[in-house]
């Protein structure tokens, strides 16, 4: 049996509007475009990374 892989939600809450363009770009690839959007992503180190750099304008919840 294959393992269920382990899974973020993430939340958008803060602006990017004044933020820097790889800010921008970043919430772009976590698939964030709009205030209050959730994804569901799959958790892994690249992901982990990406969220940390646009920390401050995310909520994160473990699946």
């Amino acid at each position: 049996m294959a393992k269920a892989k382990a899974t973020v939600t993430v939340t958008q809450v803060g602006s990017p509007i004044g933020r820097h363009k790889s800010q921008r770009a970043t919430l772009v690839g976590l698939g964030l475009n709009k205030m209050h959007r959730t994804v569901q992503l799959e958790d892994t180190p690249s992901i982990r990374g990406m969220i940390n750099k646009v920390a401050h304008l995310v909520r994160v919840e473990e699946a």
